[in-house]
């Protein structure tokens, strides 16, 4: 397949693109600086995902586009100060532009990163994670319920994948997966993640669902529970 990942050079975008490559699919990876991820069935493209223009271009010709938006700044400096570099509705932004393309070109499957907590998930989050929620990160959590929300009024093949706390622990375990919600723990690897969102590209039973992503504690060597780190 040919697949866009949009975002591609935060951590679960990378993960996703790395492992997109390789189960055999040709990449395009769109993000400020992805120039230098341009290599064997990879074409990293520099360019921001809230113009249009760029965004329809690289649609064109596309079997499926995912969308791993977000902001790697530090989350008090953006609370307290606005982000520096990104737009603070960068993933609404950034996936209505993907969407408008998808619709104007015929291409169907999309696969959005989201959070553990947005949409039909916001009632099961612990509440040291509200709290956190609430006091970091509101603005950019609220970016992320209008993107939840408008992704699921549309008539796309759309897949939303909701990863609790992310680390950059090699774990190479798959993680584990549900559609109703349930999690073992708050923490999980961007590799796990990025092996997820690749399997939403592939899966058509996926389609029109959402998916809590966490670490499969019971395949960790002596099951330890991790403890949650810092969402980003």
């Amino acid at each position: 397949m040919k697949v866009l990942v949009v975002g591609a050079t935060g951590g679960s975008g990378r993960a996703a693109v790395t492992e997109l490559v390789r189960r055999g699919h040709e990449v395009t990876a769109l993000s400020r600086h992805a120039a230098a991820l341009t290599g064997p069935h990879v074409r990293g493209v520099d360019g921001d995902a809230t113009d249009a223009a760029t965004v329809d271009a690289l649609v064109a010709g596309q079997d499926a586009v995912v969308v791993t938006l977000g902001i790697s700044e530090n989350p008090l400096r953006v609370r307290l100060r606005g982000p520096a570099g990104t737009p603070i509705d960068v993933r609404s932004r950034g996936t209505r532009n993907v969407v408008a393309s998808m619709r104007r070109h015929g291409v169907r499957r999309i696969v959005v990163q989201s959070s553990y907590g947005v949409g039909t998930t916001r009632d099961r989050l612990p509440f040291s994670a509200k709290l956190f929620f609430a006091l970091l990160i509101a603005p950019q959590i609220a970016d992320e319920e209008r993107t939840s929300a408008e992704l699921r009024a549309t008539e796309l093949d759309w897949v939303e994948v909701q990863p609790v706390y992310l680390s950059d622990d090699d774990i190479p375990h798959p993680a584990f997966t549900t559609t109703n919600g349930d999690v073992k723990g708050m923490k999980v690897s961007r590799g796990q993640v990025g092996r997820v969102l690749a399997d939403a590209v592939e899966r058509d039973d996926l389609a029109r669902r959402s998916i809590a992503v966490s670490q499969d504690t019971d395949a960790v060597p002596g099951g330890r529970r991790a403890r949650a780190g810092a969402a980003a």
